[in-house]
């Protein structure tokens, strides 16, 4: 069994609401009693599995493990996934998803369509999960899947790019972080699940990167 995940936040203003940003990947949205992520993509382990790409078995696992940790410290009632929940055809993974939601039957699950979501609606009934298929507003902040073009009349939070930092110390040492890329007007969400790559090389310009690690989270 997963041990427990260190869970540390820093909390940023975005227009006239108040979001915690934690190092396990996730934003607490105390005002809606919400987790924001993105990327999970249930179905990719089992889909390089399948192809006979040697994944560890316990990708998702160690996933929903984490998810399950955050909903329970937070005491969130819903999760707000800005797109990529799911990742290919259906597979054990999502057998093993399914089984997970039952024990979370009351939390609403509310997912801004990703590119890879692309079951049928009975799927996402079947997971009890309401489906926006280019965006949803709630309050001051507007949720799509990938970046669009800054709104004055909203803050955006997007996910899709996988967002990293390069950080390059003495000689040749070097480390790639996952983070959070905050401007005035939007925030891109790092992939929540772990089995993704990072990309360092595109940022909005004049963002600031929130990077963190199992020990904190830091502003670079």
């Amino acid at each position: 069994m997963m041990q427990n995940i260190s869970i540390i936040s820093k909390t940023i203003w975005c227009n006239d609401e108040v979001l915690e940003l934690t190092n396990q990947r996730v934003i607490y949205w105390k005002a809606k009693k919400s987790l924001i992520l993105s990327d999970l993509h249930i179905g990719k382990s089992a889909h390089f599995q399948k192809s006979g790409i040697p994944i560890p078995k316990n990708v998702l696992t160690r996933d929903l493990e984490r998810l399950k940790q955050l909903i329970l410290h937070f005491k969130a009632e819903n999760l707000i996934i800005v797109g990529d929940l799911f990742h290919a055809e259906y597979n054990s993974d999502l057998d093993e998803f399914k089984t997970w939601r039952i024990q979370f039957s009351n939390l609403s699950i509310q997912l801004i369509k990703g590119n890879h979501d692309r079951f049928s609606n009975s799927i996402y009934e079947q997971f009890q999960i309401e489906v926006f298929k280019k965006d949803l507003v709630l309050n001051c902040l507007k949720f799509v899947h990938d970046f669009v073009t800054p709104s004055t009349d909203y803050f955006t939070i997007s996910g899709h790019t996988h967002p990293g930092v390069f950080i390059k110390g003495k000689g040749k040492q070097h480390i790639k972080l996952p983070c959070f890329q905050v401007t005035n007007t939007q925030l891109i969400l790092p992939a929540f699940s772990l089995f993704t790559g990072l990309n360092t090389r595109n940022a909005p310009k004049n963002c600031k990167n929130y990077c963190f690690t199992n020990d904190g989270i830091f502003e670079i």
